[in-house]
């Protein structure tokens, strides 16, 4: 079993900077995601990361602004957040998957979610 804990989320103004992290415990040889929901939409599948780090998705609309990344040895995952825009407003989560892909994949494994608030 895995479990997966986020935490980074705050309170920021527009163009301000965060970095999101998950902690993973158990297994770690996933392909790893960061998801949001805003109220009233869909989950947005953000950013994805292979387990050696060497592939990464981003969604187009934090293309150039977010990096997504990771560390095994701490377990961790980070999702580093610049040039923030009131409609990043979400609740961000991190996921899982036993799939090799990093994208149209099904994920195994979901956090709790940090919130991200960006004021204009």
């Amino acid at each position: 079993q895995v479990q997966l804990v986020e935490s980074g989320g705050g309170l920021v103004q527009a163009g301000g900077s965060l970095r999101l992290s998950c902690a993973t415990s158990g297994r770690t040889r996933y392909v790893m995601g960061w998801f949001r929901q805003a109220p009233g939409k869909e989950r947005e599948y953000v950013a994805g990361v292979s387990w050696s780090g060497a592939r990464t998705y981003y969604a187009d609309s934090v293309k150039g602004r977010f990096t997504i990344s990771r560390d095994n040895a701490k377990n961790t995952v980070y999702l580093q957040m610049n040039s923030l825009k009131p409609e990043d407003t979400a609740v961000y989560y991190c996921a899982a998957t036993t799939s090799m892909s990093i994208t149209n994949v099904s994920w195994d494994y979901w956090g709790q979610g940090t919130q991200v608030t960006v004021s204009s």
